[in-house]
């Protein structure tokens, strides 16, 4: 998959799991805050890998 589907996908899941938070946070509910945390740190975490591989990709072909 490309660098920027990746990118694309983590942001979506960081968006998904903020609102999840939100909604956990409006009804009360700490599991659902939790959980979403959790999508949102999965998600940051995609468009790292995401943005390293590119940037590895750019120096690889100045050498």
């Amino acid at each position: 998959m490309s660098e920027s589907k990746d990118k694309a996908k983590g942001k979506a899941q960081e968006i998904k799991g903020k609102a999840q938070e939100q909604i956990g946070e409006t009804v009360g509910d700490r599991r659902m805050q939790a959980e979403g945390r959790g999508e949102q740190v999965a998600g940051k975490a995609k468009v790292t890998a995401a943005e390293a591989m590119r940037r590895m990709k750019k120096h690889g072909d100045d050498m």
